[in-house]
């Protein structure tokens, strides 16, 4: 069973209002099904403090989820929480990261459903998530840092995960990115939540010249304990370092040696390329 349903900040779910002279009852934007569920409304406009519910009837579950028009769809896998609350932001800064018409409007869709063992077990970016919050909820891929600059959105790790390419800016949406805020022992981590096997990761500066410096070395540390040091360039391609397939439920980028002098290396891109163990 998946149930999805959008609430109020008093945790009551929204309904939407039907004019009296149809003699409808007012619709709560909630449902639930054995495998798929998706909410359609027209005449809602969300409010501060409203939050998107999915629950699921028991962890370790594979879900496709889609909570906004502006957003791709992501699989992400539930471990040990059941219930998952997607706040919506709406404080300015927070939304700096979004699309500006994101969670916006009267008109929304929203599904969910459990992913098929093809789609589960297939070659994938098994680091991407549209959908991943700052904090840890028990949904993953997460990814998280020891350094964010001025604790800004734009420059969140989770950045580094959202399937936003857009690399030659930086600040607002498009061009979010992890920002290190000058600090030399800057780390991220991507944790998985579960076993993968991988054999190929892919790197994307942020190339906001003369803006910014670039990193023309980093090194990968695994927690199976192996570790791997890939030598990039300045370029505002993906740069893609293949290895030997190893098994791991986490990965920190670190040891970041700068290409030339400059305080404003940014990573816009972290793809981690295998298969569900």
């Amino acid at each position: 069973m998946i149930k999805l349903g959008i609430y109020n900040k008093d945790n009551q779910i929204v309904r939407e209002k039907f004019d009296p002279k149809y003699e409808l009852p007012d619709r709560l934007l909630y449902g639930e099904s054995e495998e798929a569920v998706h909410i359609g409304s027209r005449k809602i406009a969300l409010q501060e403090g409203d939050f998107i519910r999915l629950e699921v009837d028991q962890p370790n579950q594979y879900i496709w989820v889609k909570f906004d028009d502006t957003f791709e769809p992501s699989l992400v896998y539930i471990k040990d929480a059941i219930t998952w609350d997607y706040q919506i932001p709406f404080e300015q800064l927070e939304r700096s990261a979004l699309k500006d018409t994101s969670f916006t409007g009267n008109g929304h869709y929203i599904y969910a459903r459990y992913a098929y063992d093809f789609e589960i077990s297939q070659y994938r970016n098994l680091a991407l998530n549209r959908h991943a919050e700052y904090l840890n909820k028990g949904v993953y891929p997460h990814a998280s840092a020891n350094v964010e600059t001025r604790n800004d959105p734009t420059f969140f790790a989770r950045n580094a995960i959202d399937g936003v390419w857009a690399n030659d800016d930086h600040g607002a949406y498009p061009y979010q990115s992890w920002g290190i805020n000058q600090q030399d022992d800057a780390a991220l981590t991507i944790d998985f939540g579960r076993e993968i096997v991988t054999d190929m990761i892919s790197i994307t500066l942020r190339c906001d010249f003369p803006h910014d410096t670039w990193w023309n070395q980093v090194s990968m540390s695994f927690d199976d304990g192996s570790e791997a040091v890939f030598e990039t360039v300045k370029t505002d391609a993906r740069q893609v370092f293949k290895f030997e397939a190893k098994t791991i439920t986490s990965l920190t980028m670190h040891s970041l040696i700068k290409g030339e002098p400059g305080p404003f290396p940014a990573l816009t891109q972290l793809e981690v390329f295998g298969t569900n163990k």
